[in-house]
């Protein structure tokens, strides 16, 4: 188990497990249970950037919801072609081969929001694994416009993930959380309603305060981006 985490950082490894995955997968959470916080930080027609997308169903749910211009990036050649095939006729996805550490392709402040849910998290499970976080967070930084939003889906709790996200950058963070296995349809003990914000201190101790200790959810950040 531990080989392959350390394994995730590499292209050859995704490009031998796509290889093999025939169907979508989703890391973490689908589309349609995310969209209520999707609407509320970015407007249907922002340009939107999904780093390490794999062959998720995510943005293509984006696009059936109205979203007008989604930019998908991976690092295995063999997705991204796969994908690329797959939605020839959605010319509001547009899927390109390209390393979430090092988004040259790109101009700086090209997009009005990111989502990543799970590629920080990958990064972390290899080696050199901060240094590796630090340089993908500035470049997701440097991509976003003023004031744009990088949406961080993630298990890592905040006093795993603060001191990162803001040692790295100058956000101004928000935190939301969402059962890890939310039913399509909401049940009646929700630990935390999707789109309130949880209340953050400076070291991510008064989530648990309110969450309890180790609750079994995502966490989601909202970082936006502060040039001033």
């Amino acid at each position: 188990m531990g080989r392959t985490m350390q394994a995730y950082g590499e292209p050859s490894y995704w490009d031998e497990r796509y290889s093999h995955e025939s169907g979508p997968f989703d890391w973490y959470q689908k589309y349609n249970a995310l969209a209520p916080l999707l609407h509320l930080y970015i407007p249907l027609h922002h340009r939107v950037l999904v780093v390490g997308c794999g062959n998720s169903a995510f943005s293509e749910g984006m696009v059936n919801d109205g979203y007008k211009e989604v930019v998908n990036i991976d690092i295995s050649s063999v997705v991204i072609q796969a994908m690329q095939r797959k939605y020839s006729d959605r010319p509001q996805l547009k899927y390109i081969r390209m390393d979430v550490l090092d988004m040259s392709g790109f101009q700086t402040g090209s997009f009005d929001a990111v989502v990543d849910k799970g590629t920080l998290d990958s990064l972390l499970c290899g080696n050199n694994s901060r240094q590796l976080a630090v340089k993908m967070l500035k470049e997701v930084e440097r991509v976003l416009k003023n004031k744009g939003v990088y949406m961080l889906i993630t298990y890592g709790a905040p006093i795993y993930r603060l001191r990162l996200l803001r040692d790295s950058c100058s956000w101004t963070i928000k935190l939301h959380v969402i059962e890890k296995f939310m039913l399509e349809a909401k049940t009646e003990h929700q630990t935390w309603e999707l789109t309130n914000p949880v209340p953050l201190d400076d070291e991510g101790s008064s989530v648990e305060a309110v969450l309890g200790k180790n609750p079994d959810v995502h966490y989601i950040y909202i970082c936006i981006k502060d040039d001033s």
